[in-house]
This record gives C-alpha cells, structure tokens and sequence, in this order.
C-alpha cells in the first residue's frame, strides 16, 4: 500500500483529503505544521507528500528545501497545496521540483 503525508495546518482540509485518499486505498500519515512534517517524512518514508504552503512553524517551502537535502527524501515527490494566486508561489514550487501544484 502507497503511504501519503500530508502536511497541512487546517485540520478540516487535512481530514477532507485523508479521507479521500484512504478512501482511493492509500495509507495516509498527517502532520499539522512544518517541523512535524519534516520529522514525520523521515520517521514514514512516504511514497508522496502533500505540502501546504503557508504553515506555523516554517512555511512549506522550508519543508521543500529541508526534504530536499535528506537522503531519505531528496527523491520523495511532492503535491503543493495553497491558496494563493500567486506566480512566484508557483514558480518557486517548480524550482524546488513540486510534482504537481494545486
């Protein structure tokens, strides 16, 4: 079974997509802020994360940049979730090699 992180702060999203990816059969690992993520991305070894942008402790492309220099999981791909309208959030998620960006 594929096992997915997730790393969002807003409680009602981070249950919305469990649920739904549970649902498609994957086994499903939830963190509410960025320090947690980092530690549970090295503690699970998730086949993806799903990374919120805008987070306490350290926003997700703190993440990205941390993910990225771990061994474990500098190859680890990574879906983007935000909000913002944002180009230059876009494009810095591409330069940090988001996988895909909702």
């Amino acid at each position: 079974m594929k096992r997915v992180l997730i790393i969002e702060d807003d409680r009602k999203i981070a249950l919305a997509l469990s649920v739904r990816l549970k649902t498609a059969g994957f086994e499903v690992v939830s963190a509410m802020d960025a320090y947690q993520g980092v530690d549970f991305a090295k503690k699970h070894q998730p086949d993806v994360i799903v990374l919120d942008i805008s987070m306490p402790a350290g926003g997700g492309f703190s993440v990205a940049e941390k993910l990225r220099k771990l061994s474990t999981t500098a190859l680890t791909p990574f879906i983007v979730i935000t909000a913002s309208k944002k180009p230059e959030v876009r494009e810095k998620a591409e330069r940090l090699g988001c996988a895909a960006f909702l």
